[in-house]
């Protein structure tokens, strides 16, 4: 019965999750076909466990099953009693006001937190030979050179951050259009950082990545939705201790929050 009750609470875990659209603050929607399917077997293998418990079929390894049927229920738990929410600014805060660049100080963070959460640059590399991610990121970045001015959007924010980072140099003087939530630098009163959270595949490989932001002088609260529009430049900060590519803004208006305020990268 137990094993049953735990494979049916997996299916409705997941079930909900796809028809109320939460599904997407946990991966990478290119991959939802994998929960479907995921969906689809423990709705099947909870079919065959009533069909053994009809049977009557004798359990077996009882020893071990409270440990194992404890750590089974456990995600459940998590799924069905703790709220689905959008991260913000808050979670910025929460990090210790401190984004270094993926690699370097960034590794000894991840190290300390458990996770491989990222920082301003996303930073797909771990998925490439250094060669083949080299030639993929030239390209990437070629193809945002061409424009007069580069519109960075909900499918391509991702792919963009990532060659920024890699070529800032390239993209001097360069135009760009974006939109995101506001982030107030606390310790520099007249920059900002303009951010949105991405997933690379899942929450597990998420961060939280954006540009440093100058040259308003209207400022707005922290979770500001904002679409903006500047300059490429390159600013040294120096609590970060690190040179940024920054957005020289000419202009940012108020929006509304996306209604999915995630971006995803796309291979």
């Amino acid at each position: 019965m137990i094993r049953f009750l735990i494979l049916a609470g997996y299916f409705e875990l997941s079930l909900y999750l796809t028809w109320s659209g939460k599904l997407d603050h946990y991966i990478n929607l290119h991959y939802s076909y994998l929960a479907y399917l995921s969906m689809a077997l423990t709705f099947l293998l909870a079919l065959i466990q009533l069909r053994l418990l009809i049977l009557e079929e004798k359990e077996k390894g009882k020893t071990s099953q409270p440990v194992a049927y404890l750590a089974l229920t456990l995600p459940l738990l998590i799924g069905f009693l703790f709220p689905t929410v959008s991260l913000d600014s808050t979670t910025v805060s929460a990090k210790g006001y401190q984004f270094p660049l993926a690699a370097g100080a960034s590794s000894e963070i991840q190290t300390d937190e458990g996770t491989s959460s990222q920082y301003l640059k996303p930073d797909t590399s771990s998925y490439f030979t250094k060669k083949a991610y080299d030639t993929e990121m030239q390209a990437v970045a070629a193809k945002y050179l061409k424009e007069d001015t580069i519109q960075v959007t909900t499918q391509n924010y991702m792919e963009f951050m990532e060659a920024l980072y890699d070529y800032p140099d390239q993209f001097l003087g360069k135009e760009v259009q974006m939109t995101g939530f506001v982030y107030n630098d606390p310790k520099q009163s007249q920059q900002q950082f303009l951010f949105r959270f991405g997933i690379i595949h899942c929450i597990a490989d998420s961060g939280v990545y954006g540009l440093l932001t100058t040259g308003q002088d209207q400022s707005y609260p922290d979770n500001t939705w904002v679409t903006a529009k500047g300059k490429i430049a390159i600013h040294f900060h120096k609590d970060l201790n690190q040179s940024l590519p920054t957005l020289e803004l000419t202009n940012w208006d108020r929006v509304e929050e996306p209604a999915n305020p995630y971006v995803y990268r796309e291979f």
